[in-house]
């Protein structure tokens, strides 16, 4: 219930302040490449429900509905802003949205797109299926985009065992600090 309550109130007050900020994206976003501001995403949620995660825009509006390293080319179908936008993870602003309403945590494993199986099934077995998704998250934090796949899951569940209030906040500053260099980011 106290995390809970912390992502509300902390969603609450970054909408609040970071308002100007999102306005601005998403006209830029718009002003880069034809197509809307906010990318809805098909997501994996807790239990493994399906939820739609709001992102700006960071590719052309007909890239394949795959994870990003699952590309030929990724570097084709990102924008000129995404580049930037995905390189300074100002594209996730939106989930705070989603945190808002209950389909994340701030902090949780990042939630698998709907297609990847394998992730997903990894994800099952050790029971972080159960955990409410999170805009940022140990493994994010411990490799991002590097890791191979059972890496995070195993990350995943040591977060699982770990949870708590001042383990969040620790990801969450560590996550601030490694948005600022862009570390982790491949694409």
């Amino acid at each position: 219930m106290l995390k809970r309550s912390f992502d509300i109130v902390a969603a609450l007050a970054g909408l609040a302040v970071l308002w100007p900020v999102l306005l601005i994206i998403a006209i830029a976003v718009r002003l880069d490449s034809p197509g809307p501001a906010i990318h809805w995403s098909r997501r994996v949620g807790r239990d493994n429900t399906i939820f739609l995660m709001p992102k700006f825009r960071s590719m052309r509006i007909d890239t394949p509905d795959v994870a990003t390293h699952l590309l030929d080319d990724p570097k084709q179908w990102i924008t000129p802003l995404g580049r930037l936008l995905r390189r300074t993870s100002l594209d996730e602003f939106p989930q705070l949205w989603s945190v808002l309403v209950g389909q994340m945590s701030l902090v949780g494993p990042r939630p698998a797109l709907f297609n990847q199986d394998d992730l997903i099934a990894l994800r099952t077995e050790a029971g972080v299926h159960r955990l409410r998704p999170g805009v940022t998250g140990w493994a994010q934090i411990n490799g991002r985009d590097d890791l191979p796949i059972p890496d995070k899951v195993r990350l995943d569940a040591e977060y699982a065992e770990r949870r708590s209030l001042i383990f969040d906040i620790r990801i969450i500053l560590i996550t601030l600090r490694a948005a600022v260099a862009a570390r982790g980011v491949s694409h």
